[in-house]
């Protein structure tokens, strides 16, 4: 019998094998088994032939709907210690029926990245403006999400960067918030040893899920502008496009004439970063972590990427020289770290340093049981003092949970 009980609200069933965000959720899981919690984990989404197998993690497996009040007998029943909400969008579905229902639970929102900031980027970047603070404050989507942080008890933050933008934003405190990064294992010696040298390897390589805008538009960055200015100076080597639900556009870029070759999803990415000479992550804008960049240190690939790739990932005091936003440039520091060994090894070092410093696992889980522990033992102390988390959970009771039952109600059916 298991004395602490989790719920894990997911956005999506987790696809860790398929995106950044499904390994991410893979880690809070294994972290809560490690400490013995009894996990069930439910969603709304439909599962798909890419979902992790929650089972044979031994962790149970709920579906639950949208606007149904059986979800809050299911979860009466359940009596969680804690609520783990995946992303801000499922903590505005079914946080107040969580307050409701099981008031004692801490409420943990994993943000994955900010999505308010993504959003902004990208409507920025398509109206071709500075995304400003300013701008990222006045869209609709950061207004929900800042109200959803307030809401909870804890909020999992990814990255340096939105820790430092939601602590100079008012009335946002440390107490709310855990810089919380990808938990990466220390590479063995093993690993170490199994990874292919400079002249063992050969072609460029980018990844990234299809249902990602930024990766999407990083693709067609490359297709149109920066492969061509590459392949000009090393017309015989290959760009390796990798990515689960690639779109049918994206999939006819393929064109093996030009080396620009598109494969869609790949199980085994160990064999595909690690035999690539660089990885290409030229992403114009997005948030939070990218997993492609920790993805291809962890298998000693050097990349080239611009600030959004870089960001929360480096110093932002000593970026890296691979950090570029300029097209011609961008293509020319591909091409130097292709052919220039030495270069290309000072890299791969530079990578390995970054994983030991900033992504030690053992570091963030302590930190993260740490704060657990603290507000569980100060729970009531702690709701108490966050008087604008109070008011708008008060405002969701009394909004959204009738807007929800009369939802439901309305979508039941009628004698005919």
């Amino acid at each position: 019998m298991h004395s602490k009980k989790l719920l894990v609200i997911g956005y999506t069933w987790p696809e860790p094998k398929a995106t950044a965000a499904g390994r991410r959720m893979k880690q809070l899981l294994k972290f809560f088994l490690q400490f013995e919690y009894h996990i069930t984990f439910s969603s709304t989404a439909s599962a798909s032939d890419l979902s992790l197998d929650l089972k044979a993690l031994g962790i149970e497996r709920v579906p639950i709907q949208l606007n149904d009040s059986r979800f809050d007998g299911f979860i009466s029943e359940l009596k969680p210690h804690i609520v783990l909400f995946d992303r801000f969008l499922t903590e505005e579905q079914f946080g107040w029926r969580v307050a409701e229902y099981a008031p004692d639970a801490l409420r943990i929102l994993d943000t994955e990245d900010l999505h308010s900031l993504r959003y902004a980027r990208e409507k920025a970047f398509k109206a071709k403006v500075p995304c400003t603070k300013d701008f990222w404050l006045q869209t609709e989507y950061c207004k929900r999400e800042l109200a959803s942080i307030f809401r909870s008890d804890l909020s999992l933050i990814i990255s340096t960067y939105e820790m430092q933008l939601l602590l100079e934003t008012e009335g946002m405190t440390d107490s709310l918030l855990l810089y919380l990064p990808f938990m990466i294992a220390p590479l063995s010696q093993m690993e170490l040893q199994n990874w292919k040298p400079f002249e063992a390897r050969t072609d460029f390589i980018c990844i990234g899920n299809g249902k990602h805008a930024p990766n999407r538009d990083a693709v067609i960055w490359l297709k149109e502008t920066l492969w061509p200015l590459i392949r000009k100076q090393l017309p015989d080597t290959s760009l390796h496009i990798y990515g689960a639900y690639l779109p049918e556009h994206i999939q006819q870029f393929h064109t093996k004439k030009e080396g620009f070759l598109v494969h869609g999803w790949v199980e085994d990415l160990q064999t595909v970063m690690g035999s690539a000479k660089v990885n290409l992550a030229p992403l114009r804008f997005g948030a939070g972590l990218k997993g492609k960049l920790l993805d291809a240190m962890r298998h000693g690939t050097p990349s080239v990427t611009t600030a959004v790739g870089a960001e929360g990932i480096y110093d932002p005091l000593a970026l890296p020289e691979t950090v570029i936003e300029d097209a011609t440039a961008f293509s020319k520091m591909a091409v130097g770290l292709y052919r220039h060994q030495e270069h290309w090894h000072e890299a791969q070092v530079s990578g390995l340093h970054t994983l030991k410093t900033r992504f030690d696992r053992e570091v963030h889980r302590v930190s993260f049981q740490n704060r657990i522990q603290n507000l569980q033992s100060n729970l009531q102390s702690h709701r108490t003092q966050n008087v604008i988390g109070q008011l708008l959970l008060h405002q969701t009771l009394a909004a959204t949970k009738y807007m929800a039952k009369w939802i439901e109600e309305k979508n039941k059916p009628r004698p005919i």
